[in-house]
């Protein structure tokens, strides 16, 4: 019975290592690598995803404030789109041939959990949805304003910069709050049969204990996620299966 117990802990609480400030540019680095040998399969991926970004950006632009709120939710939801990614750099670890028809069904080996992480995501991108549209329903008095006007008036004009204040504002609590539950959360259910709690709690300790090196990952991951909003969303293909390959290598490097 006690040793039931003890290896149900050693499962249940893996140990998380601390890490130079600087190490996500090694993440990056490795990511690249990762990126290079499985080439079309990654960047096929990233594809299908950035179609799917720019679908939804179209459907959301005739409703403004879902066009910010979109680009928020993309980093709050992307942890769990990108599992089939860090399936490959499983496989590419491992030494095995690149299969992504296997990684895009990798989840499988532990369902219930990963579709829980991923219901908890999806709940805070419908959160984050409703903020967005409180704070412009209060700017603009339950007005829907076209996208020229919300350029002009907020980003030029500087009649509303207390809604940009605000809409940064709480944008970024939504996205410390998710980072902080889910660098590590996603490698972390696809790699060991953990359940969504354990896996949150271990990406909460891994921040806890590097907070100057999760800062860097994050500050990193806004960046090139900003680049690839900035080209239309056609530099995502090539730098969400970049960030997600990376990402893998962050996992182990933190998770021991």
């Amino acid at each position: 019975m006690d040793h039931a117990l003890e290896r149900h802990a050693a499962v249940d609480t893996p140990h998380v290592r601390q890490v130079e400030t600087l190490q996500p540019l090694v993440w990056l680095r490795h990511g690249y690598a990762d990126l290079a040998q499985s080439g079309r399969s990654s960047l096929a991926y990233g594809l299908y995803i950035t179609a799917f970004g720019v679908m939804l950006l179209a459907l959301s632009w005739g409703a403004t404030y879902l066009v910010p709120a979109f680009i928020g939710g993309f980093l709050l939801v992307a942890p769990f789109v990108a599992i089939g990614l860090y399936a490959m750099s499983a496989q590419i670890e491992r030494r095995e041939p690149i299969d992504m028809a296997r990684a895009m069904f990798a989840w499988r080996a532990n369902a219930g959990s990963i579709a829980l992480f991923g219901l908890m995501l999806a709940l805070s991108l419908l959160l984050w949805e409703r903020v967005a549209a409180i704070l412009f329903a209060l700017t603009y008095g339950g007005n829907v304003p076209d996208l020229s006007a919300v350029v002009r008036d907020v980003l030029l004009s500087g009649a509303y910069w207390p809604l940009l204040l605000a809409f940064f504002g709480v944008g970024a609590v939504f996205a410390l709050m998710v980072f902080t539950l889910s660098v590590v959360s996603a490698p972390l259910l696809l790699d060991r049969p953990v359940d969504a709690v354990t896996a949150t709690i271990t990406s909460m300790r891994c921040c806890l204990a590097n907070p100057g090196a999760m800062a860097v990952w994050a500050a990193l991951i806004a960046g090139l996620v900003l680049i690839g909003f900035a080209t239309l969303m056609l530099g995502m293909i090539v730098i969400f299966p970049w960030v997600a390959h990376a990402s893998w290598h962050a996992y182990r490097d933190l998770v021991e």
